[in-house]
């Protein structure tokens, strides 16, 4: 039975956690749908981007990245937008493709852009998978999807799986000490009947031998 409440425990848990990190950014994001994109421009803009640098113990001081930008078109509709990563993307900064992690080696941070900028430039006029938002009209797309259905999939089964296989552990165990005391009462009662017929028959074992007795005492004082 313990193994049972700590499964449904643990459910409960990861329905938090999943719920907290996933299912709520999820259900908060905007849904978008899939289309098709091909590259009308690339840049890196001139002005750098302010980021924060982490020094432990020294505090955070002002640093710069690269902004790359990525000017599409949509195939559909033949609109114009900013391509970006994933959703995170356009919640830090609508205006880049993506945010660096923010460190000192500003040559290493433009290498990385340019090595994007480059894979980009080979794509231009190929169409690629990317997602849209019908019902807004902001001009940006994403390249990929953070959450898609498949992962708020498994974040409601499997939880769902362990509180289920929890519950039944539970209840097999309640079942079975059910069954375990009604056995020992009817056992008991068995006991109890098979007494009270064992007694029965030696009473009228005793009334027949009495009366045998009897009959034969009679018999000698008629003699």
């Amino acid at each position: 039975m313990l193994l049972g409440f700590a499964m449904m425990g643990f459910s409960v848990l990861m329905f938090f956690l999943f719920g907290i990190t996933i299912l709520k950014p999820f259900m908060l994001s905007t849904q978008r749908e899939e289309s098709n994109c091909t590259i009308i421009h690339t840049q890196i803009a001139d002005d750098w981007m302010d980021c924060a640098l982490n020094f432990g113990v020294d505090g955070q001081r002002q640093g710069k990245y690269p902004c790359l930008q990525v000017l599409v078109n949509l195939t559909h509709s033949g609109q114009k937008a900013l391509l970006h990563y994933n959703e995170e993307a356009v919640q830090i900064n609508s205006k880049c493709f993506y945010t660096p992690k923010c460190h000192r080696d500003r040559n290493d941070l433009l290498s990385s852009a340019l090595d994007l900028k480059e894979f980009f430039d080979h794509k231009n006029g190929t169409p690629f998978s990317c997602f849209y938002s019908p019902d807004s009209q902001s001009e940006d797309v994403i390249l990929i999807k953070k959450y898609d259905q498949m992962v708020i999939f498994h974040c409601v089964f499997w939880p769902s799986l362990s509180l289920l296989g929890g519950a039944l552990i539970v209840g097999m165990v309640k079942l079975t000490q059910h069954l375990s005391l009604l056995c020992e009462k009817y056992s008991t009662a068995l006991r109890g009947e098979a007494g009270v017929k064992g007694t029965h028959i030696e009473q009228h074992r005793f009334t027949l031998w009495s009366v045998g007795r009897s009959k034969g005492r009679s018999r000698e004082m008629l003699f």
